[in-house]
Parts: C-alpha cells; sequence; structure tokens
C-alpha cells in the first residue's frame, strides 16, 4: 500500500481541508468493528493535534470497537491534565466531553508493567542494520496498547531529527512508546554516526532501519498520518496517510524542503532562542542539534532561555555523566557502558563533535554556552559554558554581522549550502 497526500512545501492547508482529507484517508481504510491505537506526540513537538485529533475522533468514533490514545512520550516527563488538556484540546480532566468513549493514556515508560515483548533482533541482524557499530542481541518491548489493539494509528510531524535523519512514523512506536532497549540502542547508535552526519539525512539511515525492523514485529497493522507542520504560523503544509513506512517517506521529503536553512558560509556565533515548549535542557538541546552543522571551528552556540532551570528532570544521571563528545565515551567505553546509553547519546549531541585521547584529553569542535535559569555552579559542572540571560541585549546580538539570532530554535535545520 502506497501513501496519500495533500499540500507540499509551498502551501499552507486551511483546516476543512485537512479535516476532509483525514475523513476520506479513515473511511477507506479497514478500521470498522477494530479496536485503533492512537499514538500522538507531547508538546515537545509543533503540531496542531486538536484539529488532527478532532478529524481522526470524527471518522472512527462509533465505527472502531474500542478508542485509545497514548501520548508518546519516549522518556519525557509525564503530563499534568492541564497541560494533557492543552496538548489534546478537551477539558482539564474530561476528555470524553469532546472526545467521548475514547480513553487518554501517558506511554508510563518508567513502569515496567507498561511493556509487552514482541521479538528479539539479533546480534548479527543488528550489526547488518547498524554497518558493524553495534552486535548485541536486543529484546523488542513495546507499550501494551499497542499490542492489545487491532491497529495502531500513528498522528504526528515529521523534522529533521538528530538521531534518525527525520522524525516521525515509526519512530513513535520506537522510541516514542517503547522499552528501554530500543531506546539506548537508536540513540547511542545515532551518536556513533554523530549528530550533525545524520540529521536531515534523506531515506533510511541506520537508525531508520533498525527502528522499521522492530516495528515490523509489532502484531498489531500499522498506519500513520504523518504532518509536516510550519514552525512559525502552526499551520498543515502537508499530510500524508499510509503505512508509516510510505507516508513518513513523503512527509520526509516536504521537510527536507521546508524545514531546512542553507547558509553560504559557516557563522562564529549563534543565538538560540527557545520557545517554552522545551522545559529543561534534555528537550532544549534541540537549540543546538538543529544549529551545530553551520557553526565554525572554535564557534559558540548561546542557547538563551531564561525559562529553563534544571538539566533534565527524568534524567538525573545526566549530571553526573556531564557532557561530552562522542570519541570521550567510546575511548573510555569501560568506564560508561554500564550507564543508560540513551542519556550517553544525549550527552554527545549537546556537546558536539570533538576528540578525545588519554594524553591531550577532550576537545571540543565549538563552545556550547547556556543562558538560562539554571545555576552557573551547575552549567559548570556539568562541562558547558555559563552567561546570564540578562546580559543578551536580542537586538544588539541581531546586528552583530558575525552572530546568527535565531528567534525560534529548535524544529528548523540550518546547515551550509552545498
Amino acid at each position: 500500500m502506497t501513501s496519500t497526500g495533500i499540500g507540499g512545501p509551498d502551501e499552507l492547508l486551511d483546516d476543512d481541508a485537512v479535516r476532509g482529507f483525514v475523513s476520506s484517508s479513515l473511511a477507506s481504510a479497514d478500521l470498522d468493528g477494530r479496536s485503533v491505537c492512537v499514538l500522538v506526540p507531547d508538546a515537545t513537538r509543533t503540531c496542531p493535534l486538536p484539529l488532527l485529533l478532532a478529524a481522526v475522533h470524527g471518522a472512527l468514533h462509533g465505527r472502531a470497537s474500542r478508542l485509545t490514545v497514548v501520548v508518546a512520550l519516549g522518556t519525557h516527563a509525564g503530563l499534568t491534565d492541564e497541560a494533557r488538556a492543552a496538548l489534546l484540546g478537551h477539558p482539564v480532566g474530561d476528555p470524553d466531553s469532546t472526545y467521548p468513549g475514547m480513553a487518554v493514556v501517558d506511554h508510563r515508560w518508567w513502569d515496567p508493567a507498561t511493556f509487552a515483548e514482541v521479538g528479539t533482533i539479533s546480534g548479527d541482524r543488528l550489526a547488518e542494520l547498524s554497518e558493524g557499530r553495534l552486535a548485541q542481541e536486543a529484546p523488542v518491548r513495546i507499550n501494551r496498547h499497542v499490542v492489545d489493539h487491532d491497529v495502531t494509528l500513528v498522528v504526528g510531524p515529521v523534522f529533521p531529527h538528530e538521531v534518525v535523519g527525520f522524525s516521525g512514523g515509526n519512530k513513535y512506536l520506537f522510541p516514542g512508546v517503547s522499552g528501554p532497549e530500543m531506546i539506548d540502542l537508536s540513540h547511542w547508535l545515532g551518536a556513533l554516526i554523530g549528530s550533525a552526519e545524520i540529521i536531515g539525512t534523506r531515506g533510511t539511515t541506520p537508525v531508520r532501519a533498525l527502528i522499521d525492523e522492530a516495528a515490523a514485529m509489532v502484531p498489531s497493522e500499522r498506519l500513520a498520518l504523518c504532518v509536516i507542520v510550519d514552525p512559525t504560523s502552526g499551520r498543515l503544509r502537508s499530510v500524508h496517510f499510509g503505512p508509516p513506512e510510505a507516508s513518513w517517506a513523503a512527509a520526509a521529503e516536504v521537510s527536507a524542503q521546508c524545514h531546512v536553512r542553507y547558509l553560504d558560509a559557516p557563522v562564529a556565533r549563534v543565538l538560540s532562542i527557545l520557545p517554552t515548549q522545551y522545559d529543561d535542557m534534555w528537550t532544549g538541546a534541540k537549540g543546538f542539534y538543529k544549529v551545530e552543522p553551520v557553526v565554525a571551528d572554535g564557534g559558540e552556540v548561546v542557547i538563551y532561555a531564561p525559562h529553563i532551570t534544571e538539566i533534565s528532570r527524568m534524567h538525573p544521571n545526566i549530571a553526573e555523566i556531564g557532557y561530552h563528545c562522542r570519541d570521550y565515551f567510546v575511548e573510555q567505553w569501560d568506564r560508561f557502558s554500564h550507564l543508560s546509553w540513551g542519556e550517553i547519546a544525549h550527552s554527545t549531541h549537546l556537546c558536539g563533535a570533538g576528540t578525545f585521547d588519554t594524553e591531550t584529553g577532550e576537545h571540543r569542535r565549538a563552545t556550547v554556552t547556556l543562558a538560562t535559569g539554571i545555576p552557573e555552579e551547575v552549567v559548570r559542572s556539568v562541562n558547558l559554558n555559563h552567561l546570564d540571560p540578562a546580559a543578551i541585549d536580542v537586538d544588539e546580538w541581531s546586528h552583530d554581522p558575525d552572530t546568527l539570532v535565531i528567534p525560534r530554535a529548535g524544529e528548523i535545520l540550518y546547515r551550509l549550502r552545498p
């Protein structure tokens, strides 16, 4: 089955067109009398979820035997009732008044009872998928709601992504609602390749191949509504429906045209101004990932986010690991292999490219400076630079020819023109 779609990189769809496409697409799918698990993103991704979810509910209420929405948190913090209501577009604590007959739950990744095992990837197969970078056997576990429903419907956006190339599609299964094994494997594989190398790469990257391999073990039928969001307006540029692999591939081609900005030359300094959708550095690090490719050797990225007051609520071990380049860990793997590989990967992603050897130590290609509400002593303890956000005059920095100021950092990728 191929995908169908509406819109394109130069379009902005009106809400009626989106509703009509979702309705007709789901009407054509074999969903009568079947249970459907709908996977949606959390608020760290720009997406008009109330519009999309209302259209999905309208198309499936009364047709599906059971309808459950799971917020695919990955390893992000669980949602408060207020945050969930704002995300999905219903009154606080009362989703049934807007979406009658539809259950809404978070992916409780911190609870082992959440998961069901659906298969195993052998060491030989992992070596093949990872192009020789990893070779251990890996159990494949996923949220039980996926296994307990006849159909899994992914609803979410596609953006350039630092681990997999472009987000979306089967990534809402792994790592969106997966067990820790696939989260660690996929993120560390991406880190071994290098964030600046893989981000915005079209086609099936080794990490995407790993994710697709795991997704093929899911016993339910898989479908996806992959959307392209204009980050400035929040409106949709395109919507694609079909199997996750096909709908994601079509959406990624559009994302590559409207979510990537090209510069003719590297810049000495970047000021990444983070929106409030990122509430800690675990999520706000996207302000670095998306600009690293255009920073000159020896340059600096300043992440400006006075509203952020902590490194990570859900991953306190980052405070112990600190931020280091990939080679720092690879060359001392015996020291670090027992820790969460996903957390180590995050460390390398925010540090960026660099080198390490036991004689001369660590050498980073660029400096990362946090101008946030995180105390200076905490910032420096994790090996990042600190700058008082009150010392930044955004207008003044905007007039500096050596500085690139990005007013809403985190979703647009910046690359050097080929």
